[in-house]
């Protein structure tokens, strides 16, 4: 399980990459076999509980609060975390905002008991229509507001809930925000096409709708860093047989890749790094890619191993090439060696 904080790019407001900060492992019990006796059936129902992802991560999101105190979190998650384990379990000066669905039941605030009640606390008042229900009614206006995802700002149009209350977070009033579908064409000339609306819940009632939004979609950025890890970086295959290596060298590895970006981002990469291939389309970019930034690595790092004479750089194509790129074919075709 991974947490990834948000670095914000300071030259386009709204965009920011994600720099991975925990590295969790956790795996699922083992399965016993059927003729087990009903102590060890026991004992695998309860690791269960503990090693859920949920649980998991929740736990881990305690741990990150200890560390960072003087620090508001926002988290942003999908839906497998969207659950009572983790929204019962918020710490303090911390929001989490999560993926809802579309028919989730939700309730107002029950109103204060008059004199002397008895029987249990009311944590549920009178039912509320549907996020659904609220997002096709036309009595309900649309707000718009401008958040930034893929690769530009774009207008929302949302319908906002609030203080409603859910039976997975008890007595927190929480904030739930309908999206209208965005319009977009696969290509020039295509048929126009409609992504899926999108209802999010907010533990924060008083967190604005932009930064509440734009928190969410920085979500995207934890995909982008599985992917680089994966494929990119390749965690998973180190060829280790302990246990305690199985557990360590991922993490390792995905600490190194964190500071692969945040060293990415000190130096301005996206205005130093190599240039595109001439096979590469001439299509402008937005940041400087994981594969960019190795490429980038490789050239400084083999520039010094060669002890090559590094004081003076062509500005033909860029300032930061050394003198082996540009003069050496077989050495410029080794910097820009992928997976």
């Amino acid at each position: 399980m991974q947490i990834s904080a948000a670095l914000p790019d300071i030259e386009v407001a709204g965009r920011a990459r994600g720099i991975p900060v925990d590295f969790h492992h956790a795996p699922s019990p083992a399965k016993p076999r059927k003729s087990a006796t009903p102590e060890v059936w026991r004992e695998y129902k309860e690791q269960q509980k503990i090693c859920k992802i949920s649980a998991v991560g929740a736990s881990r999101l305690a741990e990150l609060r200890k560390q960072v105190e003087d620090r508001k979190i926002i988290c942003a998650v999908d839906g497998g975390f969207t659950n009572m384990e983790v929204f019962r379990s918020i710490p303090e000066n911390t929001v989490i905002i999560g993926r809802i669905r579309k028919d989730a039941s939700l309730f107002n605030v029950p109103e204060e008991p008059t004199g002397t009640s008895r029987g249990r606390k009311k944590y549920y008042g009178t039912p509320l229509p549907t996020p659904e229900q609220v997002r096709q009614d036309e009595s309900v206006p649309w707000q718009k507001i401008t958040a930034y995802a893929a690769g530009k700002l774009h207008e929302f149009d949302v319908k906002t809930m609030t203080p409603v209350r859910w039976k997975s977070t008890k007595s927190r009033d929480m904030l739930i925000v309908i999206i209208r579908p965005l319009a977009y064409r696969p290509r020039k000339g295509a048929k126009l096409l409609y992504r899926d609306p999108s209802y999010l819940i907010c533990s924060d009632t008083q967190l604005s709708l932009e930064q509440m939004l734009q928190a969410y979609l920085w979500r995207w950025e934890i995909e982008l860093n599985f992917r680089d890890e994966k494929s990119i970086i390749g965690v998973g295959e180190a060829q280790v047989r302990t246990s305690a290596a199985v557990q360590s060298v991922p993490s390792f590895i995905v600490a190194s890749y964190a500071f692969l970006l945040l060293a990415a981002h000190s130096i301005k990469a996206k205005s130093t790094c190599l240039p595109s291939p001439k096979w590469y389309p001439n299509k402008p970019s937005g940041r400087c890619s994981t594969q960019n930034i190795l490429s980038f690595f490789r050239s400084q790092s083999w520039g010094l191993n060669i002890d090559l004479n590094k004081s003076g750089f062509i500005s033909k194509s860029s300032e930061m090439l050394p003198h082996f790129y540009s003069s050496n074919s077989p050495n410029s075709a080794i910097c820009y060696a992928s997976k």
